[in-house]
């Protein structure tokens, strides 16, 4: 499981596990690894922190 201390340092220790993110027309999506549902977007143009990227294989 990722973690997130010391809080308040922007690091992340490990990868979120149970999810990965994609892309689509510059919005980044997350989906749970689990049920394929897509659990919220980011339109900011960033990518979410620690969550692997679809076409890499790791999830």
């Amino acid at each position: 499981m990722a973690k997130n201390r010391p809080v308040g340092d922007g690091a992340r220790k490990g990868s979120v596990t149970g999810r990965t993110q994609f892309q689509h027309n510059g919005t980044w999506f997350k989906r749970d690894a689990n049920t394929g549902r897509i659990m919220n977007g980011k339109a900011d143009g960033t990518p979410h922190k620690g969550v692997a990227k679809e076409p890499d294989g790791r999830r």
